[in-house]
């Protein structure tokens, strides 16, 4: 069986990618017939021997196969003639994925083979207008918010198709919103580009426990005119994630399915991850915990929310 994915949409592509190993995993349980290769590292030499090596369990073969277009023109020729040869696109033993990211070369005799070839062909274009509207209202509700549909037009004006922005913008929202309707303040409030980056190099300083510089960029934030509420949420939004990916390192799950099991986008995965070291799950829970109580406070009126922040950063 021949599968083909590619597309610049990666959030779409990459969960049907995972939809397809899931689902290979579950009926072939051992997982030894399961290999990835990525063409940035590997060849066709490493594709060649996983797919003439015999088993010791009768299970189908899977083999994704990444980045393949990365290599020159008659590397690709080379790929479609073995392909050719081992028949891929009828063999009921051996399921062979090939999954790009963006738009491959058209152009090239790899890419006609396999839009011709196989069993499944998907192209994952970004999605607009009323599909991309209708994919933020499932993707809140899965994630068990409520949003009204001018909310939804204006999250889609705000970022646009890049669903792994979206999702994180999502997540974000809905932490806020604690279970009431998702409105257009809270787009306002929520929903602002490059902060990310500016967060991160806070919590790091935290992570080194140096609250001096910590401090220093907590107030710079403020400075430049961002909401205490919305940073407050952003602390919480990666503690959040934090906790969740040290929990699952803890549990013993591979870097690689991080994103996966998180649906986080790759560099926010980067980043947790490098972080999470400085912090036990004990430390992340009481991070978390504290965090919650700070945005209790600050709705019930019992505190300012810029001294939330310095007590957040000066109990870390």
């Amino acid at each position: 069986m021949l599968i083909f994915l590619y597309g610049p949409d990666t959030y779409r592509s990459r969960q049907k990618l995972n939809e397809i190993i899931e689902k290979y995993k579950a009926k072939h349980k051992t997982g030894l017939n399961f290999k990835r290769l990525d063409f940035n590292e590997k060849d066709l030499n490493e594709l060649k021997n996983i797919a003439s090596s015999s088993s010791m369990f009768k299970e189908k073969k899977m083999i994704i196969l990444e980045n393949v277009f990365e290599r020159k023109t008659e590397q690709l020729k080379e790929i479609v003639e073995y392909a050719k040869k081992k028949n891929f696109e009828k063999d009921e033993e051996t399921a062979v994925v090939f999954y790009e990211k963006g738009d491959p070369d058209k152009r090239t005799e790899l890419y006609k083979f396999l839009v011709k070839n196989p069993n499944i062909s998907q192209e994952f274009k970004p999605l607009e207008n009323i599909k991309l509207e209708s994919w933020i209202k499932k993707e809140t509700e899965q994630k068990g918010g409520k949003i009204d549909t001018q909310t939804i037009r204006k999250l889609a004006a705000s970022v646009g198709g890049d669903l792994w922005q979206m999702s994180q913008e999502i997540d974000k929202l809905v932490l806020f919103a604690d279970k009431a309707v998702i409105g257009e303040k809270e787009i306002d409030l929520l929903v602002k580009a490059k902060i990310e980056t500016n967060i991160f190099n806070t919590i790091d300083a935290l992570a080194q426990r140096n609250k001096k510089l910590a401090l220093r960029l907590l107030h710079q934030h403020l400075e430049e005119g961002e909401n205490e509420v919305y940073l407050l949420t952003m602390f919480a939004y990666q503690f959040r994630n934090l906790l969740i990916v040290k929990s699952l390192e803890e549990k013993g799950v591979p870097y690689y399915e991080l994103a996966k099991r998180t649906k986080l986008h790759p560099f926010v995965i980067k980043k947790t991850w490098a972080q999470m070291k400085n912090f036990s799950l004990s430390e992340l829970k009481k991070i978390y915990s504290k965090l919650l109580e700070l945005d209790i406070a600050i709705k019930t009126g019992r505190i300012e929310p810029k001294t939330a922040l310095d007590i957040l950063v000066m109990g870390i």
